[in-house]
């Protein structure tokens, strides 16, 4: 059986949540408030929670100052954000405190069992939007993500530029003209996101 509780200001959906787990078999909402405090208050000692949903947007303290505060009533209990924020420093801040679990109020109730289910089996379940920022601020671009954008030719001249050839060296190589060289520099700073032939000769780019 999993305990639940529930943090939500809003009672239409606090109660939506509460009797949806209610519903299904090995789930009991054991506990629900509209705030950290609240629910704090209502957790009997002998009230023993698995996992617990919460919003973060919260009258008083807010949900991700309430995660240290259950961890500290129950250590082994799992908290899940169940909110509409999907902004990198929300969804940091709310992992750095201990959630292990973030999904989106949009989410279906089904999901949001399973999600539950899958939290209990040691995984860290996210909205998919969420879960596509994760990845992308733990694995930040590499040279080939930078350069994925750069067209054979662009690719030419920089490689050119990168040898220490002038545009007008670029151009009677390329067999191009010296304003098109100029057009693909251009280009690359943009791409590269420098603004310096330095930066482009010393590969600061790729660092």
């Amino acid at each position: 059986m999993i305990q639940l509780g529930l943090i939500e200001d809003d009672p239409g959906v606090r109660r939506a949540l509460a009797d949806f787990f209610n519903d299904q078999p090995g789930f009991k909402c054991m506990l629900h408030a509209g705030s950290v405090d609240e629910f704090l208050q209502q957790w009997e000692d002998d009230t023993e929670l698995n996992v617990v949903l919460s919003d973060i947007g919260l009258p008083g303290v807010s949900g991700i100052k309430g995660i240290p505060l259950i961890k500290q009533r129950s250590p082994r209990c799992q908290v899940m954000m169940l909110t509409v924020y999907d902004d990198p420093d929300k969804i940091f801040q709310a992992l750095c405190a201990g959630a292990t679990g973030y999904l989106l109020k949009q989410t279906p109730l089904l999901k949001i069992k399973r999600a539950i289910l899958s939290l209990q089996e040691g995984d860290a379940p996210m909205s998919p939007s969420i879960a596509r920022k994760v990845v992308a601020y733990f694995n930040p671009k590499t040279t080939n993500d930078i350069t994925e954008n750069i067209t054979p030719r662009e690719a030419q001249v920089l490689q050119a530029i990168e040898e220490g050839l002038t545009n007008k060296e670029v151009a009677i190589r390329l067999n191009i003209s010296l304003e098109t060289v100029k057009s693909h520099i251009k280009n690359i700073y943009q791409k590269l996101q420098v603004n310096s032939r330095h930066a482009l000769i010393t590969g600061k780019y790729k660092k």
